[in-house]
């Protein structure tokens, strides 16, 4: 698991299980903040067999990402 801090959010490689593998995410959380993050997919026509392989794709587009907004949306 990758992590990314940002002023207000930090941003986190995550893994979406779904049908046939997993899908490289970014999960998102205020920092400081209560509550459970929201979770964005990325690469979202790529499924992968395993967790890891998916983590890793997340890992590498969070060192894309420019910034979150208020909405948690994410900037590329």
């Amino acid at each position: 698991m990758a992590r990314k801090a940002f002023e207000h959010f930090e941003a986190v490689s995550a893994v979406v299980p779904g049908e046939g593998g997993y899908h490289a995410a970014i999960a998102v959380k205020a920092l400081g903040g209560a509550g459970a993050p929201r979770f964005h997919k990325v690469l979202e026509n790529q499924t992968y067999k395993t967790a890891h392989e998916a983590d890793e794709a997340a890992a590498k587009e969070l060192t894309r990402l420019k910034d979150v907004k208020e909405n948690t949306d994410l900037l590329w």
